[in-house]
């Protein structure tokens, strides 16, 4: 079931609305931008999310992260090679 909808009003420069329009597709203005702010939500709480393991177990290294993305391209590289 869909989330009831709200009208607002914003304010952003002409040339992001331009480049927003032309991109939006089908789905209109309103679902781009949506879905835009709905993906800087979940950025938002996952840097709290981060702020709050760090500030328990110190800041992750760079080579900590690196080995994350390796795991990670590896799953992916597995899950498409199962898919095919």
């Amino acid at each position: 079931m869909s989330e009831p909808t709200g009208k607002y009003s914003i304010t952003m420069p002409r040339d992001i609305a331009k480049a927003a329009r032309s991109r939006s597709g089908p789905s209109g203005l309103s679902a781009y931008v949506t879905a835009a702010v709905a993906r800087q939500i979940e950025r938002d709480n996952l840097n709290e999310l981060i702020q709050v393991a760090e500030a328990e177990h110190g800041p992750i290294t760079d080579d900590e992260v690196q080995a994350l993305r390796d795991q990670l391209r590896q799953a992916r590289q597995e899950q498409a090679h199962d898919a095919a």
